[in-house]
């Protein structure tokens, strides 16, 4: 892209972020945007903290693609081919979810640049190899929201706990973590089932946890579509805590589970719960700032978590492109590699959800401060100190 760096990210819900430094343009959306499937309510946010993103980086200005991979795994590494081979891009952020994550690691592996990931599962950066060795992500990991979970869990009484989760990887994952994690603190996984993103019912799942009679219930979901299980467990009375994926960290679950949610629990981000949090919490006031910006153009109560990965994940970029420019030129290999190994020589930075080091082997950098447990009350996150 000439004197330019380029960023790319593709992005709807299970979003490929493709934001780049072009050589005569501004932050500028270089296609059409359509925000599709069922993952959408995480990648809207994401794209439009996009339009809030520096103009420039490292003196460069900045050349935004956005692409939309409709939460679909094939489509997502289509636009990550596209992105690369077409649009050259120097960076990719995205996608929004881990099934499409995991799916575009082998591809930006192959074309040696760096990714910056905005999904939850740990294995998107775990282990670091020579493919993982390309790739990065900003939202806390699943093993640090699980770890929550069965912590507060733990602390609140509970022996025995459900899981019901999304069949895919996520929800794969988030179960591996959460049975770790409960079997530490004496917890007992008494169900395991699962349901289709696009699924209208629950209810033989439902039945099936209420004959293990469990004394909590997680939720391994995210978006829109994690509303059915907590909707349809108070539908059909059950008196236990029910916890929730940090997927589900923004206004659309909100207003899709509304009363029914009142009382459960989830990890969050503390971009969640800013105001409420402590002055020496490492990312309230950059929390603060990010949400003050948001907000400003998108509405009170707009904000959500999803939307502070797409900015924390500019914000990291916007660091490593100087360093970067000190190795090679914007769209060149040594750029591409050299912005990679800024990225992983991160130290003491913060950012909206925290502290991040990152290390060879640790590609995300955060630490247990970086989540908080909420409680939901009439539309609310509640901060939960432990």
């Amino acid at each position: 892209m000439g004197n330019g760096v380029q960023a790319v990210g593709g992005g709807c819900l299970d979003h490929t972020f493709n934001g780049g430094l072009g050589a005569d343009a501004a932050c500028e959306d270089r296609t059409g945007l359509s925000l599709t499937g069922p993952a959408s309510s995480l990648g809207i946010p994401a794209r439009d903290t996009v339009t809030l993103l520096p103009k420039e980086m490292g003196g460069r200005p900045v050349d935004c693609i956005i692409l939309d991979d409709a939460s679909d795994t094939t489509q997502a590494v289509q636009t990550t081919k596209k992105l690369i081979s077409e649009d050259h891009a120097d960076a990719i952020i995205g996608s929004s979810i881990t099934p499409n994550s995991l799916a575009m690691i082998d591809v930006v592996a192959d074309g040696q640049t760096p990714m910056i990931s905005l999904a939850s599962s740990s294995k998107i950066i775990e282990p670091v190899n020579a493919k993982r060795h390309w790739v990065f992500k900003t939202p806390q990991t699943d093993a640090m929201m699980a770890s929550a979970i069965t912590e507060h869990a733990s602390n609140h009484g509970v022996k025995t706990m459900a899981f019901i989760g999304q069949a895919d990887a996520l929800g794969e994952t988030f179960y591996a973590e959460v049975a770790k994690f409960a079997q530490l603190h004496h917890i007992t996984m008494v169900a395991n089932e699962r349901f289709n993103r696009t699924d209208t019912s629950v209810t033989g799942q439902v039945l099936k946890i209420f004959a293990a009679k469990p004394d909590a219930v997680v939720v391994g979901a995210a978006g829109t579509p994690a509303a059915l299980p907590p909707k349809t467990l108070r539908e059909r009375g059950y008196k236990g805590a029910i916890y929730h994926n940090h997927g589900t960290g923004n206004r659309d679950f909100l207003r899709v589970c509304g009363a029914d949610c009142n009382g459960t629990f989830l990890p969050v981000s503390p971009v969640l719960v800013a105001s409420q949090l402590s002055d020496d919490h490492p990312a309230k006031h950059l929390a603060l700032e990010y949400i003050k910006l948001y907000e400003s153009k998108y509405g009170a109560g707009t904000v959500s978590a999803f939307g502070s990965y797409a900015w924390d994940a500019s914000m990291l970029l916007n660091r490593a492109v100087p360093i970067a420019l000190k190795v090679g030129a914007p769209g060149t290999p040594e750029f591409r590699g050299a912005l990679r190994d800024a990225l992983e020589n991160t130290k003491n930075f913060a950012d909206s959800n925290g502290l991040v080091n990152m290390t060879l082997n640790y590609h995300i950098g955060l630490d247990q401060r970086a989540r908080v447990i909420a409680e939901i009350e009439n539309g609310k996150w509640i901060y939960q100190p432990r």
